[in-house]
């Protein structure tokens, strides 16, 4: 027995049980269904118009010269594929390209970018918040918690009108404390698709600068949305006004290699020296935490960007990927006058006005799956799934 002194031994099998993943729930119920017309518009990757996520053809064959002229696979270190962080710049950072000011590295997809931009936060200035706007993709949050830092609220999209609520969203920044983080979705949205104009990133950029706040720009989807450089417009407003920016990037998306985890964290800071030392704590958190990141994908991308005709034809998938998400958008905002909204926002995603009790009756009666928020992955579905989904979701409304 134990004496009153002694405290109970806790081990593996006392951790409490952990809520999974609503998405991940959602993924599994979906497999799970076995009824043929089924539609699975919560997972976010792209499909095409047979309702495929097919692999880039610039990709098949920038794999192709890899396993050509690949000679080993010994480490490349912390900062994984160096060329790779090059060469986005330019894609990315537009005029600011040849900062000194600022660097990166790659990282395990846009998620380690998170999470490894975030610990540096945590390191710097563990008292500083972090403004999340409402709503925001499920993962952040958590990755926020799990570094000690401190997530306020702030109002961004009405769902019942889906307009962005830009003016509480101003009110809340000038609010904000100096030195508090906020955290900014590039383009493309998610969940919502509603992204800021040119002139609200502007103003947005103008209330970090003046107020002292940290941007954290997540910019998952570049080219989804109105252009590869279009997209990057609102960060790189962000870049022109403030002296400190973090950036989380992704290539899973717009390259769809979504299961190689191919993603960047570039910082700025006010000289190259201080980005110099920020950028030491990053190698040291990304050692910490994956020691060296995959090179398959990021190898992959880096040979399309690095080859004029790859990188051509690489921009013109990308162009069709955007048309067919656009082009769905339409068709959806045409089928009821409700949905109008859809045709004027921007990438994968948007959300429906629709409680959790008719989302659940959309996928009991109809067989589609999506998240309970109503967010919806407008490319998801092939060609011939869209009249049905959307006759669906205008019969939920009128109910």
């Amino acid at each position: 027995m134990l004496s009153e002194t002694e405290a109970p031994v806790r081990g593996l099998a006392d951790l409490p049980p952990v809520q999974s993943d609503s998405l991940l729930q959602l993924i599994a119920l979906c497999g799970a269904d076995p009824r043929p017309e089924k539609i699975d518009v919560g997972v976010g990757v792209f499909r095409d118009g047979e309702g495929r996520t097919p692999i880039l053809n610039v990709i098949k064959e920038a794999e192709a010269i890899l396993q050509q002229r690949q000679e080993t696979k010994s480490y490349l270190g912390s900062s994984g594929d160096k060329r790779f962080a090059e060469l986005l710049r330019p894609v990315l950072l537009g005029e600011h390209a040849g900062d000194p000011r600022i660097a990166g590295l790659q990282t395990p997809g846009g998620c380690g970018a998170l999470r490894l931009g975030f610990e540096l936060i945590a390191s710097a200035n563990p008292d500083a918040r972090v403004l999340v706007g409402a709503p925001t993709w499920p993962n952040h949050p958590p990755i926020i918690r799990s570094v000690g830092l401190q997530m306020v609220e702030y109002p961004y999209y009405d769902r019942d009108s889906g307009r962005i609520r830009f003016d509480a969203m101003r009110t809340a920044l000038e609010d904000a404390r100096a030195g508090d983080v906020v955290l900014l979705h590039g383009c493309c949205h998610n969940p919502t698709g509603a992204d800021l104009s040119d002139e609200q990133w502007g103003e947005i950029a103008s209330i970090c600068a003046t107020r002292g706040l940290l941007p954290f720009v997540d910019i998952a989807y570049q080219g989804f949305g109105r252009g590869l450089e279009e997209d990057a417009a609102g960060l790189q407003a962000i870049l022109s006004a403030c002296d400190e920016v973090v950036i989380a990037q992704s290539c899973d998306k717009n390259f769809s290699v979504y299961r190689d985890r191919v993603g960047a964290l570039f910082l700025k800071t006010a000289s190259a020296e201080a980005t110099a030392r920020a950028m030491a704590h990053v190698f040291q958190r990304a050692r910490e935490m994956w020691s060296m990141p995959p090179d398959h994908g990021a190898a992959a991308v880096r040979i399309v960007l690095d080859d004029l005709e790859l990188k051509t034809r690489w921009l013109g998938e990308l162009d069709t990927m955007r048309g067919r998400i656009n082009s769905l958008r339409q068709r959806i905002a045409a089928a009821d006058p409700r949905l109008g909204f859809i045709g004027s926002q921007f990438g994968m995603f948007s959300m429906l006005p629709l409680s959790r009790e008719k989302v659940l009756e959309l996928r009991d009666r109809h067989a589609i799956y999506m998240a309970d928020s109503g967010r919806f992955n407008v490319v998801g579905m092939s060609d011939g799934q869209v009249d049905r989904f959307t006759a669906a979701v205008v019969d939920a409304l009128q109910g």
